[in-house]
């Protein structure tokens, strides 16, 4: 037992490094194609277009054509009433923050990241999925406090990239917002396979509006790189972080999960400057984002706190690893409960890992 215990610790480790490599590769990978001083593919809409068509012929692949994954039981009304609209939230997210790249740092870009958690509870509380809360309150008001004095010390500031990254991230707010208000209540359970197979053509298809507009007339095809295995390799990062996510849904806790993310962000900060040497950090971007770190990391802990309110019984990592194992291993192998987190290309996974950390209590089947 001894033995299956450090191996299953092992792994969980190893998936942990996967998530984070992919995570910050995909973001990275994403600015290089996109900057004009880098790869020179100045699209956003497109490349999240291709992002959207690759992942959603991969699922279909996977559940029509190989049947590895069962399809759900998927009604016309809850897809015309959850799944489009979630989509177009998601859509729009993928396309504000993708946009954003071309405008500002990765590194301030992983800083305005801070205020997802001020978002989401606005939206929470907005939609009444969540109550306002003193001790919440002040946490945001701390982390917006620390968000306007990193962007109070950017040197390259860009009024229409700041615009952008926030409107994506109150846009992804929403979504997360309305997938547990609209989704989730109806009892739908969806994994990365059948999320992306639902989800990915429709945000391919809201897509296409503001391609036609904003893209379509502006492309000129003798200027653009096209090099096949440049877009098929970032559509398949893009795919894997999807099911890296998946991975280390299923082996580890809240606390592991929220470190693992701020690590993540830190990291990013710190590659970023290497890679596209631009990307100029004050001393009052880091004092900024501390300040705001500490907003994140205090709500963080009030949320585990609530957890463990209304799950008092809590188990140590292995003990729970082992309780999980010995589950799966004498059950139908069916997705964990409780634990959901999202990352850039996760359409229904309802936390994101880093800022927000939105745990889904006891009630239905995480994706």
């Amino acid at each position: 037992m001894a033995k299956m215990i450090n191996k299953t610790l092992v792994l969980t480790y190893i998936y942990l490094l996967i998530y984070i490599l992919l995570s910050s590769g995909v973001i990275l990978y994403n600015k290089w194609v996109l900057s004009p001083k880098y790869f020179n593919f100045p699209l956003p809409i497109t490349l999240t277009m291709i992002h959207m068509g690759f992942s959603g012929f991969v699922a279909f692949l996977l559940i029509r054509v190989f049947k590895v994954v069962s399809p759900v039981k998927m009604t016309f009304e809850i897809y015309v009433t959850c799944v489009v609209p979630i989509s177009a939230f998601f859509a729009s997210s993928l396309w504000f923050g993708n946009t954003a790249y071309l405008h500002i740092s990765v590194a301030f870009i992983q800083m305005l990241k801070a205020l997802m958690p001020v978002a989401t509870f606005l939206m929470a509380v907005v939609c009444g999925t969540d109550k306002a809360r003193c001790d919440v309150f002040m946490n945001m008001v701390l982390v917006s406090v620390g968000v306007v004095v990193s962007s109070y010390g950017e040197i390259n500031f860009n009024v229409i990239g700041t615009v952008y990254q926030v409107m994506g991230i109150f846009a992804e707010a929403l979504r997360l917002v309305l997938t547990q208000v609209l989704l989730q209540k109806k009892g739908l359970s969806l994994n990365p396979v059948t999320s992306l197979y639902y989800i990915a053509p429709c945000s391919f298809v809201f897509l296409s509006l503001p391609w036609y507009v904003l893209e379509k007339p502006n492309i000129d095809v003798s200027q653009i790189q096209f090099n096949f295995w440049i877009f098929f390799s970032n559509a398949l990062c893009a795919l894997a972080l999807n099911f890296s996510i998946f991975l280390v849904i299923g082996r580890t806790g809240a606390v592991t999960i929220r470190v693992a993310g701020v690590l993540k962000d830190w990291i990013l900060i710190a590659l970023s400057t290497v890679i596209f040497p631009e990307s100029t950090i004050t001393g009052l971007n880091i004092t900024g984002y501390a300040i705001a770190l500490c907003g994140v990391v205090m709500y963080n802990y009030i949320k585990i706190k609530d957890v463990k309110a209304i799950q008092p019984t809590s188990d140590s990592l292995p003990d729970r690893i082992t309780k999980d194992w010995k589950e799966k291993n004498s059950s139908d192998g069916g997705s964990p409960r409780g634990l959901e987190l999202n990352d850039e290309e996760a359409p229904l996974i309802t936390s994101r890992l880093s800022h927000i950390g939105r745990t889904q209590l006891g009630n239905h089947t995480a994706v």
